[in-house]
Parts: structure tokens; sequence; C-alpha cells
């Protein structure tokens, strides 16, 4: 099987930040490099390899494969393509087969994060067209972004790369700091959740009936979820998290657990805002 020399282009965005100059994506260059070689490699006939993966029924949802892969570590074996290319900035390294260590990603936790600029990028979740999807750690304190590049080969989901980058400094309130700051400085959250907040629940009366509401401000850390405070997670089905939107969704889903929270932000005055509080955990 031909070495991938480069990693791929779907938690917010876990987020691609970049400043108000210029919105360039900085791992564009590697989707770039990427795309062609796959683009190369589907032009050359190819003897099918008896190692090559099969594709089974996970395959045809990513969330479902995502979860498989995380979680047994044969499969993971078998859909990572070694050596691995690893990017750490602008050095690159290669993981050899012998040195590969299995990766929980976030199945260890109760919920996993996405982010979206807009509700109509939600509707991506469980699309079953998709070939290529990155899977996105956002160090929030640290300012360091990690995204696994996925690509679909003969309908079978494949690590391709990994690449490890600092979140460059955005000249608006960038949003990964905002929130930072939102999670873990109660007073500051406080000044920043609107009031009183739009708020969507299940009817307790009527599991088929959402109500639609307003809480105050205090309500709203009492009904609040615990937020993560030293990273998020991403999957980038295709959604565009740009730098310079003005508003952002932040989902909270649970890992079987039925737990389904969604806050929606906006920039106002400058300024991050929660706007809107959705709880629909069942």
């Amino acid at each position: 099987m031909k070495k991938l020399i480069a990693g791929v282009a779907v938690l917010v965005a876990l987020v691609s930040c970049g400043n108000k100059k210029t919105n360039i994506d900085p791992f564009a260059s590697i989707t770039n490099e990427v795309d062609s070689v796959l683009h190369k490699e589907d032009s050359i006939p190819q003897v099918k390899l008896p190692e090559e993966p099969k594709p089974t029924e996970a395959d045809e949802s990513f969330d479902d494969f995502i979860y498989n892969f995380a979680s047994d570590d044969t499969l993971q074996f078998q859909r990572v393509r070694f050596p691995l290319p690893y990017y750490k900035g602008d050095e690159k390294v290669s993981i050899e087969k012998r040195f590969w260590k299995h990766d929980d990603l976030f199945t260890k936790q109760h919920y996993y994060t996405l982010l979206f600029d807009k509700e109509e990028d939600m509707d991506l979740v469980g699309d079953t067209s998709l070939t290529s999807v990155q899977v996105e750690w956002i160090f929030v304190k640290k300012r360091m972004m990690k995204r696994y590049y996925f690509e679909r080969i003969k309908g079978a989901w494949i690590l391709e790369a990994i690449n490890l980058r600092p979140i460059e400094k955005n000249d608006n309130e960038d949003f990964v700091e905002f929130f930072s700051r939102f999670a873990s400085d109660s007073l500051f959250q406080s000044q920043r959740v609107q009031n009183p907040l739009a708020f969507v629940t299940s009817d307790p009366d009527d599991d088929f009936s959402i109500l639609e509401t307003t809480i105050d401000r205090n309500q709203w850390f009492a009904f609040k979820p615990v937020l993560p405070t030293d990273r998020l997670s991403n999957i980038n089905y295709g959604q565009r998290n740009d730098d310079n939107s003005s508003t952002k969704i932040l989902a909270l889903k649970g890992i079987g657990n039925g737990f389904s929270n969604l806050l929606y932000f906006r920039r106002k005055g400058g300024e991050w805002e929660l706007y809107k509080f959705e709880d629909t955990s069942i």
C-alpha cells in the first residue's frame, strides 16, 4: 500500500482561528496536498491487497465509525495508514506502526462537543455521503488545535494524518478565548448571559412536545450543564467555522446517555454572549 505523505483538510471548527485581515485555513496546504495524492492514486490502476480494510456497517455513518474506531483497539490499528504523517507546526514526523498507541479520543468522557456557525450546518451530522471528515481537539487554555484527518477510501474510513498547531490570534474577541473564560469564571459568565435567556426544553408532560420559554440569569445557573474548561472536541463534517462569524453554536452530546444541550452564542457590540439555551436530554 502506498504511503501517504500528507494530511486531509467536520468540536469548532472546533474552529480554525485566523486574524481579521486574512482568513486562511492553516491546514489548507495539508488538505490540498493530500487531495492531490488521493486523486493521483485514484487515476492509477491498483491491485487490491489482502490487508486492505474492508468496509463494515459502521462505515455508513461517520459517527458510528468514530465511536468504534476510538473504542476498539483492533479496528483502530487496521484503520490507520502507516507510517502516519504527524505535523507539529511546520515539522513533520512519521509514526511507524510499532509505535502507535491506542487513542480513545473523546469516548472516555460523558459527552463530546461540536461547533457550528449556523443551525443549517447541523444537518450535516449523520450524512452518509461524506468522504472526508476531521476530528478536532481544541485546547482552550494552551490555544492549540489537534486535528485528525479521515478519508473514506473504497467505503472504509481511514486515518490519514494528524496535525497539531497553535490557534492564531483574532483581532476580534476570539470565541475560543471567550469560551475558556466563560466556562471557568462564573462572574464573567453572568455578565455574558442575556437576561432573560431564551430557553427550549422537552415538555415534562408530553415526550413529543417542546417548550419554548425564557429563564432569568439565576435560573441559567440552576439549569446549565457542566461546561468543559480545558478542551473542546469537534467533528468537522464540512461545516464552515469562520473566525469572523457573528454566531456560534456549541452542541454538547452525551455518549450513550441521552444527554443533549445546545448553547447559542452571538457577537453583540464586539463581545460574545449566550442568548439561547436548549436542553432536550432524554
